[in-house]
């Protein structure tokens, strides 16, 4: 299948389980924090990490009608990171996926809880996942450690404290492996955890798979706030320099930038060594990942 048929399908899916598992507020005094929270989680965007979770569930044999709660609160906490990331304490951008960020729109408040309560509603969600009780107790523990203070949240604390010193490529990378592979990890892994399997070789494979991953997605991005065509990437160009971050750009120059996101992007592909079913889409997507321009 064409990846990009594969990415639509899901993402389609997807979609349709937010409606159903977030629907919108009716006759309710607060619905605005609601409507805020649903207008980011449905400004569309390549949904990726419902992708990689629902490809890892079919690699372990899963029928992926059984990952929708948590293709669905891992993508409500990845938008709330989204909402929170773009506001002037943090990274101040005005536009997400071509369209007015969440505070741009309904305020700096309202975009502040928008965020706390696709995080809060996620675990609710996870929580109701249709999985024997222990894969879903392993899910959501794993999403909340994933997600939390040793994952994509201390990797933003790491990601501002480098505005004020600059990093060693160690440091960057024990950075990126919190900020941006936490949650493909999460997805990877959930994964698994949908399709009952808990293994921890398989959980292993699937988490050192992930972890590449992000390094090499975060380094594209990087590459891309310095090349990309705004218009096409749906953000503003030049923030890492705006805000006087280090980056693998900075360090290392792009092309060499790009050398060190395709060997993460070999890593992660060996790491789908361990897996013996049909493992054609997952290494297609991990390709396509790595070629993306927006």
């Amino acid at each position: 299948m064409m990846i990009e048929n594969l990415l639509k399908q899901h993402r389609d899916f997807v979609e349709t389980e937010i409606e159903r598992l977030f629907p919108a507020l009716q006759n309710c005094n607060y619905a605005v924090v609601n409507e805020a929270a649903r207008y980011s989680l449905t400004l569309g965007g390549k949904r990726i990490r419902p992708a990689i979770l629902f490809e890892f569930c079919k690699l372990c044999g899963g029928d992926i009608k059984n990952a929708s709660n948590l293709a669905v609160a891992l993508e409500m906490i990845h938008t709330y990171s989204l909402i929170h990331d773009d506001l002037p304490c943090m990274d101040n951008d005005d536009l997400r996926r071509g369209k007015p960020s969440c505070h741009i729109k309904y305020g700096e408040d309202i975009a502040l809880l928008a965020g706390d309560t696709l995080l809060t509603e996620a675990f609710g969600i996870a929580a109701k996942a249709n999985l024997k009780s222990e894969c879903v107790v392993k899910s959501v523990e794993y999403l909340s450690n994933l997600a939390g203070l040793h994952g994509m949240v201390g990797g933003q604390v790491l990601d501002l404290s480098f505005e004020k010193r600059t990093p060693n490529s160690q440091e960057l990378i024990d950075m990126f492996s919190r900020k941006t592979s936490a949650l493909l990890i999460a997805a990877a892994v959930l994964g698994c955890f949908a399709a009952d399997n808990c293994d921890n070789e398989t959980v292993n494979a699937a988490y050192e798979y992930a972890l590449n991953l992000g390094l090499a997605f975060q380094i594209i991005d990087d590459i891309l706030d310095c090349t990309a065509d705004e218009k096409l990437l749906g953000k503003p160009v030049g923030s890492d320099q705006k805000n006087e971050k280090t980056t693998f750009v900075t360090l290392y120059g792009i092309e060499k930038a790009r050398e060190f996101a395709a060997q993460y992007t070999q890593l992660a592909l060996n790491a789908l060594n361990y897996f013996s079913g049909d493992k054609s889409n997952i290494v297609a997507l991990t390709e396509y990942l790595l070629k993306r321009n927006y």
